[in-house]
């Protein structure tokens, strides 16, 4: 939470002064992009996210769940198979457990050096929702206005469907 809640923070600028920094806008990363430059066993890992948020577009969940547990199998290492994984829990009856996921995203991005902020956006926008659907709105409402900005085109309607992270 510490880098999402410090990214966010540091692009959106000090409440404090008369200045206020907006946020650049970046192209966020998608899945797909990534499996070129892995390694054997995340490049596995990371087709298996695919499958899995191909079957989340499905409305699939009971296999999108199985695809992402399958690829934690394969490289428990893998960041982005958390982050799939803290997109699908939004739509469940907890949402609130994606939280524990984006931890573990985040500390993998961290130990990584993977603080990019085209995977950051996801970050404060995956957040976001998931506090706004947990019942904590005004502050999910907040960081889903980070990510919107950061990313209008994904993150403008303040959801991340699993073709936009494919």
């Amino acid at each position: 939470m510490a880098i999402g809640c410090a990214i966010a923070t540091g692009l959106a600028g000090c409440g404090g002064g008369p200045f206020r920094l907006e946020p650049e806008t970046v192209d966020p990363i998608r899945i797909s992009e990534l499996f070129e430059d892995a390694p054997p066993a995340r490049r596995a890992s990371l087709r298996l996210v695919d499958e899995g948020l191909a079957a989340d577009a499905e409305q699939n969940r009971s296999r999108a769940q199985s695809r992402y547990e399958r690829a934690l199998q394969v490289d428990p290492s893998n960041p982005y198979a958390y982050l799939a994984i803290a997109r699908h829990e939004i739509g469940g009856l907890r949402p609130e457990r994606a939280l524990t996921f984006l931890d573990r995203c985040e500390g993998l991005l961290r130990m990584d050096g993977n603080e990019s902020p085209r995977v950051l956006v996801h970050l404060i926008g995956i957040r976001g929702a998931a506090l706004q659907r947990s019942g904590r709105e005004e502050e999910g409402a907040e960081l889903l206005d980070r990510a919107a900005a950061m990313a209008p085109g994904v993150w403008g309607d303040g959801v991340l469907s699993a073709d936009e992270l494919r």
